[in-house]
């Protein structure tokens, strides 16, 4: 959640799905923006690589040497961020070091974890619904959730008074396809508005515009407003726009998901006691959150500052944070309407997702945390 550039793919065809677009700019648009890619803070595809926070613990080493593990260094990607920095995933592995790569783009990520760089991930819906169909079901496993939330549409003040201001005013999304560009087309067709999806043109005019340069743009006045995740969002609230929807409000029970996790089929198979390690790990993470948020906040700010080279000043951080919630659940009815409204846009083929899921090990931990199991929405494994 709800945050992609750069990708070598130049095909159309996602297995089941195939993007919809003219042949013409197939492959600069995929280049560009990525088939629903999503959650990404950076257009550009340039990926760090770190050392895990923590030194390993002591213990006996579980099947693999190192588990390699892949984030974003942003808000919604908070488990593995305050998971990293209090060592908590690595308490979990023992013996078994973590190296972390950390991504400024969806693509980028399920690339990494196609071709073994790394072995399981934090990332958005979008990119593992892309994943998961090109790859014809064979690539990727979801096998938790992380974060629900986190998505706004702030606004200029001075020309965005309701919702039915938007009307002829520039809006910005992060990109093409991208998780919040869809969230975004599925609103404006509610309203019976029609838009352009390839050209972002119509009663709305849709700019689709890098995170990075956003809040640039809004005070150029190139845009009015934008639909993005968090921190994007709240640092356009310290230029002084406001938030006029959250997304929130817009799902059943407030919650839709913007961050899951994402292991490799091949890992999973050859080292199911890692993948249960590291679920233990963001199982703790995430209840120690939720009991500490303010100490998880600043330990997220830590981990920021450590992957990127920057924290975020308080007037960002406290309201991003307060509006992403943290969660074992991946809410999977919510990935596939997400995928339906792809579908509705234009931008997608019916995927087919059944398989998407295998949540058999986050279950097992969840049980033995006394916690309730979570349901895959008829997505799982048979």
């Amino acid at each position: 959640m709800a945050h992609d550039s750069a990708t070598t793919h130049t095909s159309t065809r996602f297995g089941s799905g195939r993007f919809r677009r003219p042949a013409a700019v197939a492959v600069a648009a995929l280049t560009a923006a990525g088939l629903l890619s999503a959650c990404s803070y950076g257009a550009k595809s340039e990926d760090k690589s770190s050392a895990a926070p923590a030194p390993a613990a002591s213990g006996a080493k579980l099947s693999a040497d190192t588990v390699k593990i892949g984030y974003f260094a942003n808000l919604t990607h908070g488990t593995a961020l305050v998971g990293l920095k209090e060592g908590l995933i690595q308490k979990e592995l023992g013996a078994t070091k973590i190296k972390t790569q950390i991504f400024n783009a969806g693509p980028t990520e399920i690339e990494a974890l196609n071709a073994g760089s790394i072995d399981i991930g934090w990332i958005g819906p979008s990119p593992s619904i892309n994943g998961y169909t090109k790859s014809e079901g064979k690539s990727l496993r979801i096998i938790s959730g992380s974060a629900s939330g986190g998505v706004r549409l702030v606004v200029n003040p001075d020309k965005i008074k309701t919702l039915d201001d938007l009307k002829g005013k520039k809006i910005a999304t992060p990109q093409l396809g991208n998780t919040q560009d869809v969230a975004f087309l599925n609103w404006i067709a509610e309203q019976g508005w029609k838009v352009d999806a390839q050209s972002g043109k119509g009663d709305v005019s849709v700019v689709r515009t890098d995170n990075k340069i956003t809040p640039d743009a809004y005070k150029s006045g190139s845009i009015d407003g934008a639909w993005v995740p968090e921190p994007t969002a709240s640092k356009l609230v310290a230029e002084g726009a406001k938030v006029l929807l959250d997304e929130s409000d817009l799902w059943p029970d407030k919650k839709f998901v913007i961050t899951n996790i994402i292991v490799s089929q091949k890992f999973l198979e050859e080292h199911p006691k890692v993948v249960e390690a590291v679920l233990k790990g963001s199982v703790e993470t995430n209840k120690w959150i939720n009991a500490n948020p303010d100490d998880a906040k600043a330990a997220a700010n830590k981990q920021l500052e450590t992957d990127s080279g920057k924290a975020l000043k308080a007037e960002v951080l406290d309201p991003a944070w307060k509006s992403i919630q943290i969660t074992n659940d991946p809410l999977a009815s919510t990935l596939n309407t997400e995928a339906d409204h792809a579908v509705k846009a234009g931008l997608l083929e019916k995927p087919n997702l059944s398989g998407i899921y295998d949540l058999t090990l986050l279950n097992k931990v969840l049980a033995a945390a006394g916690e309730s199991k979570v349901d895959d929405a008829g997505l799982g494994v048979k």
